[in-house]
């Protein structure tokens, strides 16, 4: 049985091609979503992007045909464009007029309509329990969404015969068992079916279909040694030449950022495979803003970008006396190895042969996911790394964060990797508090 789905603000705002996603069903768009929407088309920032994006969706409809009768989309449904006979119902509060508005159109619907299941979709929590209340049926948008819970860890635990980790360690690889379906670049613990103790750590390689070895790492790389098997995984990811995307992600503490700039300036400056590390993030504030900064760009960017040259800084082996004058990580930056700068100005970029971080990014969207690694040229490497819970951007969640999509739309390709590392080392404290607090 068809249903009407009638589509809330924030959802067309979240994803202006939000109304092919509902199969054969009709969808609603109330004219006063198009209302709300029109106020946000002159913002310069995604949200902006969006509202112009969805008024030119819904206009190429208008030229088809009547949007208040309903016009035929190619997934089977109608797209109408109600609006209410009766303004605002009576049952419905009249404190938030838009709102009531919206959800008036889908009472209405409901009432005039009664063959035809209604569902509010709206990803407002408030508004859905509104919705309830008043006997319509509501759900949240969720789209191409991730459960957080289920997000894809690259990370897969496999009891195999023995003999296949004695390959393993002889030869360097070993075929792959019939009937296992992984992901390309699956990072993989093996485990004796015999000895439970005999173990080796492997990746998947898709184009062989073989598992291989990783490579030892016993002098470190950049004087950092891998703590457990996640950040073992992770440094292999970051290092090998043939993956040029990598997602680390994983709660604070747990080493993302630093493993990946110590593999960024072991690539620049041993191996010298990139011609420089740069390091982005996006600029999102913990809590309330502290306002305009003084100065000009880069002691306005300082306060934001500190934890990378943090992390430089310690990689780079500095006393406390250098610490304090600011020497050793800033002087890479002088000489043009490394390059640490905010997220802003990349579009319309290209960014060849460098070793390139983005950091916090589970405070970016999906498009803007999107923009960065399309600056991405050739023989540059590019990682990502995050926190899902850990999000500053009131526009995201650990369900529809940019981080979370990349790793669930590259999880099937040979140039990616993905691994969640979940053992913090940062320090006892640090870890108790990840996982307490």
């Amino acid at each position: 049985m068809k249903k009407n789905f009638v589509l809330d603000t924030n959802v067309l705002l979240h994803d202006p091609n939000a109304i092919f996603h509902f199969e054969d069903n009709n969808v609603c768009v109330p004219i006063y979503v198009i209302e709300e929407v029109d106020k946000f088309k002159k913002q310069l920032n995604e949200l902006g992007r969006n509202a112009r994006q969805i008024s030119r969706v819904i206009d190429e409809f208008r030229k088809v045909g009547n949007l208040k009768d309903g016009v035929p989309m190619k997934t089977g449904g109608l797209l109408r464009v109600p609006f209410l006979r009766n303004r605002i119902a009576n049952e419905i509060s009249i404190s938030h007029e838009m709102d009531s508005a919206i959800l008036s159109v889908a009472k209405e619907l409901k009432d005039t309509e009664p063959d035809m299941p209604v569902v509010f979709v709206s990803m407002d929590t408030n508004l859905r329990i509104r919705a309830n209340a008043i006997g319509i049926h509501a759900e949240d948008f969720e789209a191409g969404n991730v459960n957080a819970t289920d997000l894809y860890s690259g990370i897969t635990e496999l009891v195999v015969p023995g003999n296949l980790i004695e390959r393993l360690h002889g030869s360097g690889s070993a075929p792959v068992p019939d009937g296992l379906d992984m992901h390309p670049n699956q990072y993989l613990m093996l485990r004796n079916e015999s000895r439970d103790r005999d173990t080796a750590l492997a990746r998947f390689d898709a184009e062989e279909n073989t598992f291989c070895t990783l490579a030892p790492f016993r002098t470190g790389v950049f004087g950092i040694r891998p703590r457990n098997r996640e950040q073992y995984f992770a440094l292999d990811a970051l290092l090998v030449p043939e993956i040029k995307l990598v997602t680390l992600a994983g709660k604070a503490g747990t080493g993302k950022t630093l493993l990946a700039s110590a593999a960024g300036l072991d690539m620049v400056m041993e191996r010298q495979e990139c011609t420089k590390l740069l390091i982005s993030r996006p600029i999102f504030p913990l809590g309330r803003d502290i306002g305009y900064l003084p100065g000009d760009i880069d002691e306005k960017l300082n306060p934001w970008m500190q934890p990378i040259w943090d992390n430089l800084e310690l990689l780079m082996g500095l006393t406390q006396k250098e610490r304090k004058t600011g020497r050793g990580a800033h002087e890479l930056e002088m000489l043009g190895v490394v390059q640490v700068e905010p997220l802003t100005y990349i579009r319309g970029r290209s960014i060849p042969n460098q070793f390139m971080i983005v950091d916090e990014a589970q405070n970016l969207t999906p498009h803007e996911i999107k923009t960065i690694i399309t600056r991405v040229g050739e023989g540059t490497k590019i990682v990502f790394t995050g926190d899902v819970y850990q999000i500053d951007n009131p526009y995201v969640d650990p369900v529809n964060n940019g981080l979370s999509y990349l790793a669930e739309a590259f999880k099937g390709e040979s140039i990616s990797a993905h691994v969640t590392l979940e053992k913090g080392e940062r320090s006892p404290l640090a870890e108790k508090a990840a996982n307490l607090l």
